[in-house]
């Protein structure tokens, strides 16, 4: 499979006009081919099926590169699944090395879907997220709480997940003074999402910390909170 190929089948699922409706939704000055995420992720799957590690690799960091809304998504879709043998370091290098490219919150969020995969796999890359919370690209510093939402879903935390659930909302908590709408609502979505699961943590943040969050970023937090 070469990008040529991979680009060939994608531009071949383009919906007429979809790609006008893509551009204006996201904001975004890039390429957009118009092909809907079901079609890519059917695509990838059939792709994963045929190619080995090395090639899979290549291949994302190809589609990566040139910039296509589409096959940036195609490309972490690539590389999300939950186990990569023989070793996942070259997933997670590459995933990292996406980081500061991130500029729009949909290709942002299917490159953290594949990072998720690879932080569960080895949490001491936690270390490695950490470093990004005090980044200056926004896009950096909210991927740190997306890549993480793993550790709001656990209903029985070992000491281990327990710890690094708390460490995370140290990081939550260090963004409430950046009013920027994206880091907020990545706050509150983490914390959302906690709820479920540890619901008394989420209202201890809230009740300590909901003072610095903005109003709608609060209100979504507690959405599963009863009063």
């Amino acid at each position: 499979m070469t990008l040529d190929e991979a680009l060939s089948e994608l531009r071949a699922r383009a919906q007429t006009g979809r790609a006008e409706q893509m551009a204006a939704y996201h904001k975004v000055d890039r390429p957009y081919l118009g092909v809907a995420n079901p079609d890519t992720d059917a695509l990838v799957r059939d792709w994963r099926q045929q190619i080995d590690l090395d090639t899979r690799l290549r291949l994302a960091a190809d589609l990566w590169n040139t910039n296509i809304f589409e096959a940036r998504v195609a490309a972490s879709k690539l590389l999300t699944q939950a186990r990569i043998k023989p070793s996942d370091e070259a997933a997670w290098q590459l995933i990292q090395s996406w980081v500061p490219d991130f500029d729009s919150w949909a290709i942002a969020d299917h490159a953290c879907m594949a990072g998720q995969r690879r932080l569960t796999a080895d949490p001491s890359r936690l270390d490695t997220v950490d470093t990004w919370t005090a980044s200056d690209h926004m896009w950096t510093r909210r991927a740190a709480l997306v890549i993480t939402l793993p550790w709001t879903k656990q209903n029985h935390p070992t000491a281990d997940e327990t710890a690094a659930r708390d460490r995370i909302l140290g990081w939550a908590a260090g963004y409430l003074d950046d009013t920027d709408w994206f880091i907020q609502k990545a706050v509150a979505w983490w914390l959302r999402d906690l709820s479920r699961h540890d619901p008394d943590r989420a209202r201890a943040f809230l009740s300590k910390h909901g003072d610095r969050m903005k109003p709608f970023a609060r209100k979504e937090a507690a959405r599963h909170l009863s009063a």
